[in-house]
């Protein structure tokens, strides 16, 4: 048995050992779950509920808060068309007036008879249950009015103190002729019975023949307020929240902060601010004080025989001093808790049979999943030992076999490095003895070259300028010199001095050599700006070497700048290192050609050597630094040379 086992492969194994430890578990868990479900079940039920109640309670203020916008926005329109009907009885007025001042001035009738007339048609003017138009001259005094005739009232003070008649007065006469003005005033009529103040508008207009203000004025309560609407709309709201039930025998309910019910399904109308609950406790009063929140408190209704515990939920609707109240037995939320108890008991045991066989079908689903990148390993490994060392075992996951394949692509990697670096040790060896063949074959190659350089530059000097043989002898005299040059950068990349680091101001060093390939004939049409940090340190360099690379790295940014543009030579403070960088507004080196810039002999210059950038390199390594090549075609190129600033960190 025990050797049947071993030879089965993995995913089998997980089946046979993890498959009942998948299945006893579940049976187990799905009791427990069953039992819990059933609390849980009750608790949601009644945070449920609870929130039901709340929701209940907001939505019953806002169905007050609509009731009372809605009449506000009613009455405002009614206060419009109010204001516009007193503007109209107003002007009626003045037209009256006019007819007869027009029948006066025709001589059909006098003055006084015209007046009389006028005034006796104004009063037959009703407004409302109160209103009417009167007319008054400039100096205050009465001219219609229907109980006040002939008396002065140019003194008279609203509830505020103001002396609204005169100011009434004024405006009237200043104002342009025909223009209507409206005034509102508090105002409190002793001959109506009044006790307290109302507030009343009026219309007025100027008649300037007569020298009257005509005025029709009213109480705005009596005009535009129409309480039997607003209190059938009030019924009808109440019904409705009355209507709503909570549970089986809850209900909404209203009342002021002086506990009287405003809403109720029995009491309405009656005040119960100091009543108790069966444990003595005031709780209409706690929910006066309060306004707003949550109450819990034992009551008993008529023909039950014990007291049960009830819950309120309350909202406070200021406008009109309410108190929105939603409250319900707390046993009667649990009868929904109580049928889905019988219910998840029956669904509890379906359930784990069902997951029991699911969870056996994604076991072997499982299996298969981890399973499955072992075999992918074992293949990758297959290839690798067939000599493809660069394959790569695809990571999808940070567990065990993640690592495992991280661990061995890690491996594979350090594997082709170590190939990587015999390839260039190999290279070494070859540009070793390319340096020994280079110092044994210069000094053959210089003494014939010096030759021809002295023979051609005799020659040139005795040859006339206009003589075709002199251009013969320039060109034989450059590329003579080109070939010298040659030789003398191989020697230097294949024998490159050692460095002599000395304590230098790097700002001095650059702008010697800025200052010299200023006037440097490939540097012609090339603008070279400079921004040295002030607060550098002297740092441990060969100056002669750093300024060979400076006037490479310019000149070869001159070279990309064939049509003139700008060269930025900046230097800054990184860390523990000082960086140079050299940027350029040129045409840009192409990504393929960045990779390969550094290599020694790769050029893209007619008559480079394609060892400049290499000898620079070699002179900053020598330094501990590095030096990096940024560039975007059409835009330009950025080199950075980054040196160390404390040397003694390594051994030189």
């Amino acid at each position: 048995m025990k050797k049947l086992f071993q030879n089965l492969r993995i995913r089998h194994k997980l089946l046979l050992v993890v498959l009942p430890l998948v299945i006893i578990p579940i049976l187990a868990v799905g009791g427990i779950v069953s039992y819990t479900s059933a609390n849980l079940a009750r608790d949601g039920v009644n945070r449920a509920s609870r929130a039901d109640m709340e929701h209940m309670a907001i939505f019953t203020r806002h169905l007050l808060e609509a009731h009372y916008r809605q009449f506000q926005v009613y009455q405002r329109q009614r206060q419009r068309d109010f204001i516009r009907e007193l503007k109209n009885l107003a002007r009626t007025a003045a037209d009256i007036v006019a007819t007869e001042d027009k029948l006066h001035r025709q001589g059909k009738t006098s003055l006084k008879m015209a007046q009389q007339r006028a005034g006796k048609m104004l009063k037959m003017i009703n407004i409302g249950a109160s209103g009417y138009v009167y007319a008054l001259t400039s100096d205050g005094t009465l001219r219609v009015h229907v109980a006040q005739e002939g008396e002065n009232i140019i003194n008279r003070q609203d509830g505020n103190g103001r002396f609204f008649i005169r100011e009434m007065i004024d405006s009237a006469v200043k104002a342009k002729p025909g223009t209507i003005g409206i005034i509102s005033y508090p105002w409190r009529n002793p001959m109506l019975g009044d006790k307290r103040y109302r507030h009343k508008m009026a219309a007025y207009i100027y008649f300037p023949a007569w020298d009257w203000v005509i005025a029709a004025s009213a109480y705005t309560a009596e005009s535009y307020s129409d309480t039997r609407y607003e209190q059938q709309a009030l019924a009808d709201l109440k019904r409705k929240i009355k209507r709503k039930r909570v549970g089986e025998s809850g209900y909404i309910f209203c009342m002021d902060s002086k506990g009287t019910f405003t809403i109720h399904p029995e009491d309405e109308g009656k005040n119960f601010y100091n009543i108790r609950d069966n444990d003595g406790k005031a709780f209409i009063k706690e929910m006066c004080e309060h306004k707003r929140g949550w109450i819990r408190y034992p009551w008993r209704n008529k023909g039950e025989n014990r007291a049960r515990m009830k819950i309120v939920r309350y909202e406070y609707f200021k406008p009109w001093d309410w108190i929105v109240a939603v409250g319900c037995y707390e046993d009667e939320f649990y009868q929904a808790a109580n049928a889905i108890t019988a219910t998840s008991f029956k669904i509890t045991l379906l359930v784990t049979m069902l997951v029991a066989v699911i969870a056996i079908m994604l076991l072997g689903i499982a299996a298969r999943v981890l399973t499955n990148p072992i075999q992918h390993m074992i293949s990758v490994i297959r290839r690798v030992k067939s000599g493809h060392q660069h394959e790569q075992i695809h990571i999808n996951s940070n567990d065990e076999l993640g690592e495992l394949a991280q661990t061995f692509n890690h491996m594979t990697t350090i594997i082709s490095e170590n190939q990587e670096m015999e390839n260039r040790l190999a290279q070494h060896g070859k540009m070793a003895s390319l340096g020994v063949l280079s110092s044994g074959v210069a000094h053959e190659i210089n003494n014939p070259l010096g030759v021809i350089l002295g023979y051609a530059g005799y020659l040139e000097s005795k040859i006339p300028a206009d003589d075709p043989c002199h251009n013969y002898v320039s060109e034989i005299k450059r590329e003579s010199k080109r070939c010298r040059k040659i030789v003398q950068d191989l020697l230097s990349y294949a024998r490159t001095p050692k460095s002599v680091l000395e304590p230098a101001d790097i700002n001095v060093v650059l702008r010697q050599i800025v200052d010299f390939a200023t006037n440097h004939t490939d540097m012609r049409n090339v603008v070279i700006t400079t921004d040295f940090a002030n607060d550098l340190p002297h740092i441990h360099i060969d100056s002669d070497q750093i300024r060979q690379v400076a006037i490479n790295l310019i000149l070869n940014a001159g070279a990309a700048m064939e049509d003139g543009g700008e060269l930025m030579v900046t230097t800054e403070r990184h860390d523990n290192n000082v960086v140079i960088s050299f940027s350029d507004n040129g045409c840009g080196i192409p990504d393929e050609i960045l990779e390969k810039i550094f290599e020694p002999f790769y050029t893209t210059k007619a008559r480079g050597t394609g060892l400049g950038l290499a000898i620079s390199r070699q002179i900053i390594e020598q330094h501990h630094g590095s030096i990096t090549i940024e560039s975007n075609v059409g835009s330009g190129t950025c080199v950075r040379v980054c040196l160390p600033i404390d040397q003694q960190d390594f051994n030189i």
